[in-house]
């Protein structure tokens, strides 16, 4: 556990010595929230999305922008340039396995979210008044299971990649399309029926659906969770089996 928690210093410290890593990761999204809340018609009752105020909508969808960014496009590349350096090989002859390292990267990232989330709903509720979470557990379940997926299929992208800049480069591939159906350009509850469906069965699809649940006061479906638990467990597993550490 010492070396662990020494390894986890070790990486939070190289993560905040990263402006833009610190920035796309920690500051971002809530950047956007400031932006899109200070558009006034963001900040109006819609007809078309249920009478709801599309700010109330974008806070949800930033906290999954944040599961995203630090599952999709920051821990594949770096822990791919790990192994692309030999640094886990090194590892693998002292008293820190590589797995340790992993792990450190893993909590170094939930750290960053947990963060960065506070932060998403700490602007949302005092710039815009957006309400917090009314079923805490429910959000915090659909967010664990969210991140959970999303690390799941980093973790494969780190597993298969053969350089740092190859692992970033298909993390922006999977970012792009999985963010479009989670909601980023238009708010799921604008999509027709069948995309809204089709968005259901993706990870970020289905964790959008059910951090949105949990904010507006149900509990987030057994469907939307059962989605996230297959990601997680499937991509976890093919992660697990195909993971090389040089």
């Amino acid at each position: 556990m010492t070396v662990f928690a020494k390894l986890t210093r070790s990486e939070l410290r190289l993560y905040l010595r990263e402006p833009m890593l610190v920035f796309w990761g920690l500051i971002f999204p809530s950047v956007l929230v400031v932006i899109l809340g200070c558009v006034p018609a963001f900040r109006q009752s819609n007809p078309d999305i249920g009478g709801r105020r599309v700010i109330d909508l974008y806070v949800g969808i930033a906290v999954i922008l944040t599961v995203a960014m630090l599952a999709l496009q920051v821990a594949p590349a770096v822990l791919a340039t790990y192994r692309e350096r030999g640094i886990l090989r090194r590892l693998a002859t002292t008293p820190a396995p590589p797995a340790a390292l992993l792990g450190a990267q893993l909590v170094v990232s939930m750290l960053t979210a947990v963060v960065s989330i506070g932060l998403v709903l700490l602007v949302g509720r005092l710039g815009f008044d957006v309400a917090l979470p009314r079923r805490p557990a429910g959000f915090l379940l659909a967010f664990l299971l969210t991140a959970g997926a999303a690390l799941a299929i980093g973790l494969l992208v780190a597993a298969l990649a053969p350089s740092g800049k190859a692992a970033n480069a298909i993390g922006s591939v999977l970012f792009f399309p999985t963010m479009f159906f989670a909601g980023l350009w238009t708010p799921r509850e604008a999509f027709p029926e069948v995309l809204r469906r089709i968005s259901d069965l993706t990870p970020l699809g289905a964790g959008e659906k059910a951090v949105a649940a949990a904010m507006s006061g149900s509990w987030p479906s057994w469907g939307s969770l059962t989605v996230l638990v297959a990601y997680m467990v499937v991509f976890g597993f093919a992660a697990a089996r195909l993971f090389r550490w040089e």
